[in-house]
């Protein structure tokens, strides 16, 4: 039987055509709101929060904007008021009902910060409502409880969103997106071998640098949330820093990467350690030469570095699944979760 899961994965190159399609015509929006504003801070949590990670190396490195990823509590909890003048606060909920998300961003705009919120839940969403600009994503309904293609349209709407602020990139490369998706879904590698791997390993490290780290960071939720997975999603600039010792024959590493990314080569040595120490390397993207290095390969996108995060991700959710089945869970509703998550 199809899990629902893996049939909203299946959907997305339809998912990012229509956001795309949705969104590109709205850069002038998004141009006008950023001109008030001299750096950006991110608001989200969860998944959401890893698509921000995404959005604050995109907009850093090829915007030239100075961004923050916001500590919700900080609004919700402390209740302390900032100067926010000059910023750009952009909220990031899949469903746009995420009542810390909604009180943070209206803190934001009472703190004098302009709003751009992030969401599949529509322009009638409270998150949509809040905001000065709604980047609302064309998903449409998600019911497996791991984000998958509401998780892909929000980093399209990133991207949107760095075009507007100014970003030295090709906008014909994000429309070449859904396409390369589509090819990962009918090619993505050594899936078998790698769900081999894991099957009997309590933990795994994911890790990747850059653009690539909210792909690290993402995938290792996935394999907590549906495979119970001890899984550590981390920088390889962190993980060398003492988390490395972690990884032996019982924690293999999945390491990712974009071919063409000033981060590669790092990322190809720490698969040719992590293999020489007698531990497992599987990879994600990088090209024959990250492949080489590991133990066994997933297939990456042929796409630029900017947006190759919206195709990395997919062999990942694509893993998930399959080990997830494999493990006897049902990921589609794994335990103790719920699609909207409330928290005080």
């Amino acid at each position: 039987m199809t899990t629902k899961m893996r049939s909203e994965i299946a959907e997305q190159p339809a998912a990012l055509r229509a956001t795309l399609d949705s969104l590109l015509p709205r850069i002038g929006e998004v141009r006008a709101v950023g001109e008030r504003t001299r750096q950006l801070l991110f608001i989200a949590r969860g998944t959401s929060d890893n698509a921000a990670v995404y959005g604050r190396y995109l907009v850093e490195s090829h915007a030239g904007r100075l961004s923050a990823l916001a500590a919700p509590s900080i609004a919700t909890t402390y209740r302390r008021k900032l100067d926010l003048d000059g910023v750009l606060a952009v909220a990031i909920s899949q469903s746009g009902r995420t009542e810390e998300i909604v009180e943070t961003l209206a803190w934001a705009k009472d703190c004098g910060a302009a709003a751009v919120a992030v969401t599949n839940g529509g322009p009638d969403s409270p998150l949509a409502q809040a905001a000065d600009v709604a980047l609302c994503t064309e998903a449409g309904e998600e019911k497996a409880v791991p984000a998958t293609k509401t998780y892909t349209t929000q980093l399209a709407a990133l991207a949107v969103l760095a075009l507007g602020l100014g970003a030295d990139v090709d906008q014909d490369d994000l429309r070449r997106v859904p396409d390369a998706v589509e090819k990962l879904l009918g090619e993505p590698g050594d899936l078998d071998a790698v769900v081999e791997g894991l099957l009997d390993k309590p933990g795994v490290v994911v890790s990747g640098r850059g653009l690539a780290f909210s792909t690290a960071l993402e995938t290792a939720l996935k394999l907590k949330e549906a495979c119970y997975l001890h899984a550590m999603g981390l920088s390889y600039a962190d993980l060398l820093h003492g988390p490395i010792a972690v990884v032996d024959a019982d924690t293999p590493a999945l390491l990712v990467a974009a071919e063409n990314s000033p981060t590669l080569p790092g990322t190809v040595a720490l698969a040719e350690r992590v293999v020489a120490a007698g531990a497992a390397a599987y990879t994600i993207g990088g090209g024959e030469g990250l492949a080489r290095a590991g133990t066994a390969a997933l297939n990456g996108p042929d796409l630029p570095e900017w947006v190759a995060p919206m195709g990395l991700i997919v062999p990942g959710q694509l893993l998930t699944e399959a080990l997830a089945r494999r493990l006897g869970v049902d990921p589609d509703a794994p335990r103790g979760l719920n699609k909207v998550t409330q928290t005080d």
